[in-house]
């Protein structure tokens, strides 16, 4: 064990409550320990371990900081109340932005004092982003926004937003997109929260913007830059996705192998779930040894693609022939309904095929 993860556990055992594992449940919606706990693992360096220390990490090389991330997973640390800051924008900001920039958004961002809301995803083009209409018309020194955003992740309670939107209505559909910082309080600026069928663990909303303005200095990254920005922040999302899904599966298996009489018609189904498990595991490792390399990754359409499906194969058979228990059938029932949107978050199955199909095989691109 390395000194880094033993001290890492350490951490987690002054941090958590004692109960934590044992009453893990008591606490998923504790909002005051969610808050303090991301607070504290930033100001331990845990937060972001691969980053250098000046700004909040512990210049871990990325192997290290990935056994980090996976023993935080395996331990069902709280989860961040806003989680695509430190996941999505944080990255974002470190990679494109200016000194300013970062001096102003980092730190609040990465503690968790301010929520972000990410402005990708429109009505009629959902998660492809390639394809929205959001205009950012430059007239001197502002953009004037006009446009509407969906399934906005808490935007009734972020304070900014990366804004994504076309600045060049001329260029192909990848190009001509660029990524804008957006206070949420900017004139111009509606949301208005979507009803859902169930409880839900984030809000979700509408944001229209009716003649915004923002200053030329909102550009996170270059004009018509704003794709390379999505895709590279989406990676290090990306990342957690494998790591939960890869977890999610194992916990949701472990009562069918462990004391559950499997029929034998729905043997296939379970063999298939283990494999799919191990080979996200194995996947995931590869893409973090490719860019340890300093090589692209391949595999991170592959990987939300293959575990989105997975984890809700892995769920459904849990919740047909898990052993019988009170407490862990409503554990398992959570993870179930939780796994319906895995197809869904951080871009749809559908988009990731588009992806895999176009960077990966090579095949033409749709019009």
């Amino acid at each position: 064990m390395s000194d880094s993860l033993a001290e890492f556990r350490e951490f987690l055992a002054d941090a958590l409550p004692a109960d934590y594992a044992s009453a893990y449940r008591n606490y998923r919606d504790d909002v005051e320990l969610r808050t303090r706990f991301q607070a504290e693992m930033f100001d331990a360096g845990w937060l972001v371990p691969e980053w250098p220390r000046e700004l909040g990490g512990r210049d871990l090389p990325l192997t290290e900081a990935l056994t980090i991330r996976i023993e935080g997973a395996r331990r069902q640390i709280p989860r961040q109340m806003n989680i695509q800051a430190t996941g999505v924008v944080a990255p974002a900001l470190r990679a494109f932005g200016t000194p300013e920039q970062q001096q102003t958004y980092l730190r609040p961002t990465l503690r968790g004092e301010a929520w972000w809301a990410l402005g990708m995803s429109e009505p009629g083009a959902g998660s492809d982003l390639a394809s929205l209409r959001t205009t950012a018309v430059r007239r001197g020194d502002v953009y004037l926004i006009n446009g509407q955003k969906v399934w906005t992740t808490q935007a009734d309670g972020a304070r900014w937003c990366t804004l994504y939107a076309r600045t060049d209505p001329a260029a192909a559909k990848h190009r001509g997109i660029s990524c804008l910082i957006l206070p949420m309080d900017t004139p111009g600026v509606t949301v208005r929260r979507i009803r859902t069928a169930g409880p839900s663990i984030e809000t979700f909303c509408e944001v229209f913007l009716d003649d915004v303005e923002l200053p030329v200095n909102a550009l996170l990254g270059r004009e018509n830059d704003g794709w390379r920005v999505a895709m590279s922040a989406l990676e290090h999302e990306r990342d957690m996705i494998w790591i939960n899904n890869w977890l999610e599966m194992q916990r949701a298996l472990e009562p069918v192998l462990d004391g559950a009489s499997v029929p034998p018609h729905a043997h296939e189904r379970l063999g298939r779930s283990l494999a799919e498990m191990e080979g996200i595991r194995l996947t995931g490792i590869r893409g973090v040894g490719a860019r340890t390399a300093g090589a692209d990754s391949a595999f991170t359409g592959i990987l939300k693609l293959l575990g989105s499906e997975a984890v809700q194969n892995a769920a459904a058979l849990a919740l047909e022939f898990g052993a019988d228990a009170d407490e862990a059938s409503l554990a398992r029932f959570d993870e179930y309904l939780e796994s319906m949107a895995a197809t869904i978050y951080g871009g749809t199955s559908e988009v990731q095929r588009n992806i895999i199909a176009e960077r990966i095989l090579g095949l033409p691109k749709g019009a």
